[in-house]
């Protein structure tokens, strides 16, 4: 495994458990030796579930297994695989997700619609399901709350260290608890989902309301994310609520409209918010953090194309791996984009020092200041159009040489 990213957090974090929801790990040699490469999950009844996925047309089927599913509004087990997508692998790609799903719902007692699956590895390979029943008994037997850590490495493939947010939200003047783990490294740029991610909280809602919380909160948080401008055939963000706060006298929220709902969906959105940073920090072979901000554009759309734009152009990235505030190529990158943009009002700045205005170099530049911004682990960058009150912000990172070894590599 490499090295863990010079960006990642000190630590996991500590992060309580939820009630209704119990975790196990086992290694199941899908493709992985003597490492964990399963999770399963065992949710109460009751149990409502949301999820958003990939917009790629060439899903995984596991993605199309959630989709059919997704309707019905209840879970009662989550299973995600690391090694294998069980992407591109025709009808024994359908054929594993069905008896995966057998296989959970014998040991945990619940309807094969009730499971909910997830895999993420290498594409067009069979996926051996059969394996799963050598460890589902035990994993349904020994799962415990709490074990996020756990979780969260048993689902990562190229990441470097594994992912996990909490927070805390009050309804009806009582706390409800949200974790949620994710896992992401390369092949990021999540479209309407994520890499794989999983949230979970005790709060009562509706599945129509988990939905609409979640298509909502990934549109400035995962689907703000970029790492090389793939988007993947398995991107699955599902997020669960078992209701279990309600024997604590939280009311069950019905209405995405309702008001007792803005304190959760704050926090629902942090959680999401910091799971996708943790995923730009391990970008493969990443070292710099990079914020993209641009501002002055005609529209908020706009202003998300255009720093999409500049973070996924692999000269604006390999130019910041090489600590070179080169601003012309950001230039290239807003020009390129498609959207409405005046050379002579464009400004450009780099780690808050202005380096750009007016079509021309600052005429203040100081290249030594610039370098030093450069030096730096996390760099802002920023993009004024002067052309109205459009902004949006993206994170990505920067483009190193580690990035082509991971992925020349990668199969083998």
């Amino acid at each position: 495994m490499a090295a863990v990213s010079p960006l990642a957090p000190e630590r996991f974090p500590d992060m309580p458990a939820v009630d209704g929801v119990r975790l196990a790990t086992a290694a199941a040699g899908i493709r992985y030796a003597g490492r964990t490469d399963v999770l399963a999950v065992l949710l109460d009844p009751g149990t409502a579930v949301a999820g958003v996925f990939t917009r790629s047309k060439c899903p995984s089927a596991p993605v199309d297994w959630c989709r059919g599913k997704l309707k019905g509004g209840k879970a009662r087990a989550l299973v995600v695989n690391s090694g294998n997508a069980n992407a591109f692998t025709g009808r024994s790609g359908v054929a594993a997700t069905k008896l995966t799903a057998d296989i959970t719902a014998k040991a945990a007692g619940c309807k094969p619609a009730e499971v909910f699956l997830a895999s993420t590895g290498v594409i067009g390979e069979p996926l051996p399901a059969e394996r799963f029943g050598g460890v589902m008994d035990g994993l349904v037997q020994g799962a415990a709350p709490g074990c996020w850590e756990e979780a969260a490495r048993a689902i990562m493939t190229t990441d470097t260290f594994p992912k996990g947010a909490a927070a805390i939200a009050r309804i009806d003047g009582k706390t409800v608890t949200i974790c949620g783990i994710a896992k992401g490294a390369g092949m990021i740029a999540p479209d309407m989902a994520t890499m794989l991610s999983f949230v979970f909280t005790d709060a009562p809602l509706a599945p129509a309301v988990l939905q609409s919380l979640l298509t909502k909160g990934v549109e400035d948080t995962f689907n703000a994310v970029t790492i090389d401008g793939d988007t993947s055939t398995s991107d699955t963000l599902l997020a669960f609520a078992t209701g279990a706060a309600a024997a604590r006298g939280v009311s069950r929220i019905a209405r995405a409209s309702d008001p007792r709902l803005e304190p959760f969906r704050k926090a629902l959105n942090l959680v999401l918010g910091n799971l996708a940073e943790q995923v730009a920090r391990d970008g493969e072979g990443a070292r710099k953090l990079v914020e993209i901000v641009v501002e002055g554009a005609a529209s908020k759309k706009a202003a998300r194309k255009i720093a999409m734009s500049i973070a996924n152009s692999p000269l604006v990235k390999t130019a910041i791996a090489g600590e070179d505030a080169n601003w012309g190529r950001v230039v290239m990158a807003v020009g390129k984009a498609g959207e409405k943009a005046d050379r002579d009002k464009l400004s450009i700045w780099f780690g808050g020092i202005r380096v750009a205005h007016k079509g021309a170099r600052d005429p203040g530049y100081d290249e030594a200041k610039v370098s030093a911004v450069m030096q730096k682990p996390e760099i802002e960058l920023k993009v004024d159009l002067g052309l109205g009150k459009g902004r949006d912000r993206v994170l990505t990172c920067d483009l190193t040489k580690a990035y082509v070894e991971i992925n020349g590599d990668y199969r083998s």
